[in-house]
């Protein structure tokens, strides 16, 4: 009987797929900031994971996959659907009443610190050797680079908000690991399982508090809120199930990194911001710790028989 051998992982391919994910997400921050302008947090996200989940079920069905109906599985999305939605999703759009979507962005870039730690203390589900924990080191380093003086001369303001991101941040570390409990499944089906847990979850505190049949949103809110679902959430949602398989829990939250110079590339580009210098060392160092914590490690050749 021939012996199969496993397949292959393209990882320039799902670096690529970082690559993407982390600008879906980046992306997120803009679109919510214009999003909250005219629709509350609540009931921004509660649409967010509505609409999202909603499409992704269409495309399924489309391509002949069917969600389960276990109720193991729905538990598991509804837990899913708190670390990665519901919780995440809120605290960052309430955040953003009060700070800006840049610094969002920053304080949400720790995620890979969190995901390392609960990995390393907790979970132990995946190696945390030397080389992962120098690629956290190397991006944290990267991303304070960034930060600068002039973000750090923030740090204080609006506390309440931005402990709120840092939760978000520690959520998202639980979710990446939590994850992995999907790895029989098709990527879309926890993704869109989970974001209609969070819209059941989000929808019936949506309409006690937000009462959304009075509000009058802004255009411009209104096609961000879409974006937001359509491109920073579906789309991204089944890239980032994909990569929790290929490039494990603490490899795909190192998007995260990515996320901060992408954030200040759409600042300065969209919004007439500058970039500093210390801005691209920064950013080479954020690559090269996505690196360290991503790229597979050369197997090591057996010691011959003596």
């Amino acid at each position: 009987m021939p012996i199969a051998h496993p397949v292959k992982t393209n990882y320039a391919l799902e670096l690529a797929l970082l690559a993407a994910l982390a600008t879906l997400w980046a992306a997120a921050y803009t679109f919510i900031k214009i999003g909250i302008e005219t629709i509350p947090p609540v009931t921004l996200i509660a649409a967010r994971t509505l609409i999202a989940g909603s499409l992704l079920v269409l495309v399924m069905r489309g391509r002949g996959v069917s969600l389960p109906w276990a109720r193991t599985s729905w538990r598991n999305f509804t837990v899913q659907a708190c670390l990665n939605s519901a919780i995440p999703f809120t605290l960052i759009a309430w955040a953003e009443t009060s700070i800006d979507a840049g610094l969002a962005v920053i304080l949400n870039s720790i995620t890979p610190v969190f995901t390392f730690l609960i990995t390393l203390f907790w979970s132990r589900h995946e190696a945390t050797g030397f080389r992962k924990f120098a690629g956290v080191a190397v991006g944290l380093a990267g991303t304070c680079v960034i930060i600068g003086n002039q973000a750090l001369t923030h740090v204080g303001e609006a506390l309440l908000a931005q402990l709120a991101v840092v939760l978000a941040t520690v959520c998202y570390a639980g979710a990446a690991i939590f994850g992995r409990n999907f790895k029989n499944l098709d990527p879309m089906a926890p993704a869109a399982g989970s974001l209609l847990s969070g819209a059941a979850i989000l929808i019936p505190v949506s309409l006690l508090v937000d009462r959304p049949w009075t509000l009058a949103p802004s255009g411009e809110s209104v096609m961000a809120l879409v974006a937001l679902a359509v491109f920073s959430t579906a789309m991204a949602f089944v890239i980032y199930f994909r990569l929790i398989h290929t490039l494990g829990s603490v490899g795909t939250t190192a998007q995260a990194y990515l996320r901060a110079p992408i954030g200040v590339a759409i600042g300065a580009y969209f919004l007439g911001e500058s970039l500093d210098p210390t801005a691209w060392i920064g950013l080479v160092c954020i690559l090269l710790g996505v690196a360290l914590m991503t790229l597979p490690q050369r197997k090591r050749p057996a010691a011959a028989l003596a």
